[in-house]
């Protein structure tokens, strides 16, 4: 990775032609969290909060979006995902939930950008369900945790 794939040598933004490439099975985890009040962070945790399942539908949207992907990111590919999971963990203790996703394909191209728009959204659901209780909500640490599949095989974050 030493060159900016999405520029030409004129240095125009184009998209990537991948019609040459190996279709592998290819895999993206990615993470992030939401941090909040204790009492909202109650409130998820037990179910109470009166819009419903604030993770059940964080769920849903994370995984809708990583199907619209190549919607909201201009020179992404439109993929056909074979799998998308999403899974929270609640830590009490700093009032946080974490997200984290798993997308998969096979094809000629990476699910990164799939699995890394899962997780935002899905914690922008959260807030958004949340932010008649709690405006001060914090978002961050969303990063891909590891990727595997394709010509540059595997990587995890160290």
């Amino acid at each position: 990775m030493n060159k900016l794939t999405h520029f030409d040598s004129a240095g125009q933004a184009h998209m990537v032609d991948v019609g040459d490439k190996a279709h592998t099975h290819r895999i993206a985890i990615a993470a992030g969290k939401i941090t909040m009040l204790p009492s909202t962070f109650k409130m998820v945790e037990e179910g109470s909060h009166k819009k419903g399942d604030v993770l059940g539908i964080a769920r849903i949207a994370g995984i809708q979006a990583s199907k619209k992907t190549s919607d909201l990111i201009p020179l992404c590919h439109p993929l056909a995902l074979t799998h998308v999971s999403l899974q929270f963990a609640l830590d009490e203790k700093t009032s946080s939930i974490h997200c984290q996703v798993r997308a998969e394909t096979t094809g000629p191209t990476g699910v990164e950008m799939e699995a890394l728009t899962a997780v935002q959204v899905a914690l922008l659901t959260i807030y958004d369900m949340c932010k008649a209780v709690d405006r001060g909500m914090v978002m961050g640490d969303v990063k891909l945790l590891e990727k595997n599949g394709g010509k540059s095989g595997e990587w995890k974050i160290s």
